[in-house]
């Protein structure tokens, strides 16, 4: 199984569509066996999507996410687990463990006008929408 976390400076990056940063999780039998962290680019919320599904990610964890890259996620087969914060490797355990604690009802519906100003995120940068 391969897992990718939203990342930034050890913890889950709160807007999907934003994130510079993928931190990558190899899991055998229950184990984190490898782990590496890939550099998005310029992409868009589809195009993170295929670059997840290219390199065999089957799950992701992230914080905010909008209703297009939850279907984006959707059509490229990969697992979706949104709405959690903290520290990535912890949620990385607490995901094998199955304690992860995430919201998949969070939807952010503002990315189209987001801007940092935007008034809808508390002070560690979470998604209030």
């Amino acid at each position: 199984m391969r897992i990718a976390v939203t990342y930034d400076n050890g913890n889950i990056f709160q807007h999907f569509g934003q994130t510079e940063k993928f931190k990558i999780y190899d899991i055998d039998d229950g184990k984190v066996t490898l782990t590496n962290t890939i550099d998005t680019g310029e992409h868009s919320h589809g195009a993170l999507a295929d670059l997840l599904k290219k390199i065999n990610v089957s799950t992701l964890i992230c914080g905010g996410i909008g209703s297009g890259a939850k279907q984006a996620l959707t059509d490229a087969g990969i697992n979706l687990y949104c709405g959690a914060t903290g520290n990535a490797d912890q949620a990385v355990k607490d995901f094998i463990s199955g304690n992860l604690e995430y919201n998949p009802d969070i939807e952010c519906n503002h990315h189209q006008y987001h801007n940092d100003n935007c008034g809808q995120h508390d002070p560690n940068n979470q998604c209030k929408c």
